[in-house]
Order: C-alpha cells, then structure tokens, then sequence
C-alpha cells in the first residue's frame, strides 16, 4: 500500500470513533463577491470550536491501556492543545500539554476548560518549536504517548472525518476546494478523502506569506526550516512542514496561494458580514485563498474550511482595522497643502469630496508646510478615481498605507511651533460634511496644529483636535463658538495637556 492509501484506511477507521463524540458540523453555502458558488465547512461549530479534537482524539483512542494509564505529552500553541485536553477527559487518561508562553490566555483557559483535571498546562519557550522540543524531551525520558498535532497517519484520519462529512451531505460534488496548510495534515486528509470519491476536484493548498512551509518544502525537495515565521495566524503557524504530510500535500495539492495577512483579515471580514462568523485568522485562510485566486474559481462550486474560531479579543481591533487594506478598499495618503488656517478645510472639499474618510493623523512640524496623512475607505475603482482626480488637481500626495508610522499611528508634532495652543476631544456625528461644518466654522479664527482620528463603527466620531490662535481674542471666540455650536466636545485637562507639549 502507498501512504496515500495507508492514509485513506486511516481516515475510513476514524469514522466510528470520531463520531461517537460530536455530531457533523454543518457545510452552509455562503455569499461571497466572486462569481462561484461558495460553501463552507463550519468546524468553528465543534466541540473545541476548532477542528484538531478530529485528530487528537481518534489518534488517543488507539492508545493501549498502559499507555493510557501513563498518560500523554503535547505541544501547541491552542488548538491541536484543546482536543488533547478534550480527548484526555473523554477516555480517562492524563495529558501534560506543553505551550509557548506568548499563547493568549483565552487558549490556555480553554485547555484547562476541556480537560479539567485531566490536564496540565506547562508554559515553554517563545515558539512552538521551542514547546515541542522540550515535550518530545521529555516524552522520550519518562515513556510517554507523544500526540504529534499532524505529522502523524492517526490524526490525519481524525481531521478527515470533515471531508467524510462533506461527501456525506450530499451537497457536493465540489469542483475546487481552498484548504489551509499550517504543518500539512488538515490539508492532506481532506484531499486524500475528496479526491478518492470526486477524482476531478482541484485542491489548492493556503498559506500565509511569512509560515509557507510547505511551499518552501516542494522548492527544497523536503521539509526546511523557515529563517522567520509569522505568528498572526497562529493556528497555521509551522515553522517546519512534516515529512509525512509533506509527501502526501506533494502527491495530492494542485496548487498552493500565499495571502498576507491583511487579505486574511479581509476574509475575517467577510464571513462576519455574510455569516456573522468571527473566525480566527487561521480560520479565515481558506476564504482568503478563494478570494486571492477568485479568476481561477469563476463559474466553479468551491469548499472552503472555516477551520477555526478561538481569537484572542485583542485582535479583533487589529483585523478591523486592516481589513480594508487586505481587500484593497482601504488606503492612507500623506499630502502637502499649506500650513495657515482654511487649508484643511480647502483640501476636505476641493480634492476630497464625497469620499469616505476613515482617519486623520495630523500634527504641526513647519512653519509654512503641513503634511496630513488621511485614511480612505472606498471601492478600488473609487480609489483610483480619487488619485487621477488628486493628479489633475496638482495636489501633492503619497501612498504611506504601508509605512510603519502610519500603521503605528505615529503623530509626528513640535509643540514648539504652536502659538497659544489649546485641546479639545470633539464629538461629530458619522456623516458626510460634518467635519467640513465645523471645519468651516472656525475659519480664520482658530488653526488646526494636531488632529487624532479614527473611525470606529459608531454614530458619532470622536477626534482629539488641538488648536493655535493668532491671540487670545481669538481663542476666548473660539471657545464661545464651542459653546454655542450644540456639538459635543471636553477640554482636555491642564496636566494632559503639558503632557502632550
């Protein structure tokens, strides 16, 4: 038998045991914009909100009574950890799970959560490397089951069981299908299960730009060790692709796509807007592949995987937003207009209007020049309507959408330069003109020296602005106008503001 074959057996035995724990996760047709009819598998909907307990558990229900009663080791960063954890409770064994120490606490919580007493947790190293290391170490000394979380036949076969559901739903066959490679077993499993009953199907593999191991393994002729691995998409986060699941992905993948890690968080976007589904990146990935390939996928049904859903909350804020950026509906200029009084205003309406402005990061750093960065949200049609109109109108800019400044939101200022400065934190409600209202309002009675904003979502937009003033008549009209105007706004304390000059 080839291994291809001796993987097909492995996934056929795991069909009892894995179902006896979960039922099928359901396979739902999604809108997407591209023009191919999407469907996806919904494995955020399992027990662990993840597909790896497939895997976990089918290779621990092999265990031998000894092995069960030592117990066994793993390493991983969340996920393949959880269906140890969960697999550990289920068939009364003991699992000591070995983590990087950067794994978000949700992670870690969840493990404890599904093993219980079960389970221990062991914080190691900055990488998952450096937590296998020490887990194989220590699997070797004590004899301990080591639970690989994919280079290995057994838990391969559980993650297939997904595709077995696939076929068994009736709703194929599917023509194409964008599955995610981290170390390679979800992906091997899956076509070898597809394309044994649809022989047509095409199987593209899905990596991100900075962890495609598996495509530096088929340049190399073998698995390598990647010089440097992205960890955004953590679930997929392999520095090293296996020697077992290499050779399979090698035999059984068409082609593999790399996207960025903003074209992930564009997919994040899109399955919360058409399924209100908040995958974790790595869950995202096969979205992001069909999008970043969709001229291959035109006219054809597609599957997708929806592989994963336990995200840190911290990174929502991060996805959103670069979200527009990965879709190419985002963008951040720098432009050049005079430093005086009027030329933001000038330059809102003159070069910018109807467009949707999604950010300003400005601050004073001339006497004579003034140099604004501002964000765009619009089509990319729109996008690149606005840069021939920008060019005709002679307005100096440029795209600063990747700069680190900008990402950082680094507000470059002088405080020296600000005459009798004064700062306020304005509320405006989230609709075209309101800023140019007010902006038009103080027209020649106040100077704009630093701008702070950022859309959120909400109905009003809230901007930390601070203002110079020619002389302190100005600034008490300014202060009465603030008064008088209905809107919203709060000085900024005495002691914040020495902070910020």
């Amino acid at each position: 038998m080839t291994l291809r074959d001796d993987l097909f057996e492995q996934i056929l035995m795991a069909r009892q045991r894995v179902y006896a724990v979960a039922p099928p996760t359901p396979l739902e047709r999604i809108p997407l914009p591209v023009d191919a009819e999407v469907w996806i598998k919904r494995e955020d909907l399992s027990p662990i909100h993840a597909y790896k307990w497939r895997g976990a558990y089918n290779r621990m229900a092999l265990l031998g009574p000894e092995e069960r009663r030592r117990g066994v080791v793993c390493a991983s960063a969340g996920n393949h950890a959880q269906g140890v954890a969960l697999a550990a409770s289920r068939l009364d064994t003991r699992a000591r799970v070995y983590m990087p120490v950067a794994t978000p606490r949700m992670k870690q919580t969840a493990v404890r959560l599904h093993g219980g007493d079960s389970v221990d947790v062991v914080l190691h190293g900055d990488t998952y490397n450096d937590a296998a290391e020490l887990a194989q170490r220590v699997a070797r000394e004590e004899g301990l089951a080591f639970i690989h979380p994919y280079d290995d036949l057994a838990v391969m076969g559980g993650q297939g069981t997904l595709a077995d559901e696939v076929i068994m739903s009736g709703k194929g066959p599917f023509d194409i299908a964008y599955l995610q490679i981290g170390g390679g077993g979800m992906a091997a499993a899956v076509a070898c299960w597809l394309k044994a009953y649809s022989p047509g199907i095409r199987i593209v593999g899905v990596e991100g730009v900075g962890q495609a191991s598996m495509r530096a393994a088929f340049d190399a002729g073998g698995p390598v060790d990647l010089d440097y691995l992205d960890v955004f998409c953590d679930g997929t986060a392999v520095r090293r692709a296996g020697d077992l699941t290499w050779r399979l992905c090698r035999e059984l993948l068409d082609d593999i796509v790399t996207v960025t890690n903003e074209e992930v968080c564009a997919a994040v976007q899109l399955l919360w807007e058409s399924r209100r589904a908040i995958p974790e990146p790595a869950g995202a990935m096969g979205v992001a592949g069909l999008m970043k390939d969709a001229e291959s996928a035109v006219g054809k049904r597609v599957l997708t995987v929806l592989c994963g859903a336990n995200m840190d909350f911290g990174q929502l804020a991060w996805i959103a937003r670069h979200a527009g950026i990965g879709a190419r509906s985002r963008r951040y200029w720098r432009f050049e207009i005079g430093e005086r009084s009027g030329t933001m205003l000038d330059l809102v309406e003159t070069a910018l209007g109807g467009v949707n402005i999604i950010e300003f990061q400005y601050g004073k750093v001339d006497e004579h020049r003034a140099w604004p960065v501002i964000g765009f949200e619009a089509s990319p049609p729109e996008l690149a309507l606005l840069d021939r109109r920008l060019g005709e109108l002679g307005m100096p800019h440029q795209d600063v959408t990747s700069q680190e400044d900008v990402e950082f939101r680094m507000i470059h200022y002088d405080s020296d330069l600000f005459s009798i400065p004064c700062f306020i934190k304005y509320e405006f409600p989230e609709r075209a003109g309101a800023l140019s209202d007010f902006l038009k309002s103080i027209r020649g009675i106040a100077n704009i020296v630093y701008f702070n904003y950022v859309y959120t979502g909400e109905r009003v937009g809230r901007a930390l602005m601070g203002f110079e003033f020619r002389n302190p008549g100005d600034r008490d009209a300014f202060m009465r106008l603030l008064k008088n105007s209905g809107r919203t706004y709060r000085m900024i304390e005495e002691d914040v503001v020495r902070r910020i000059l």
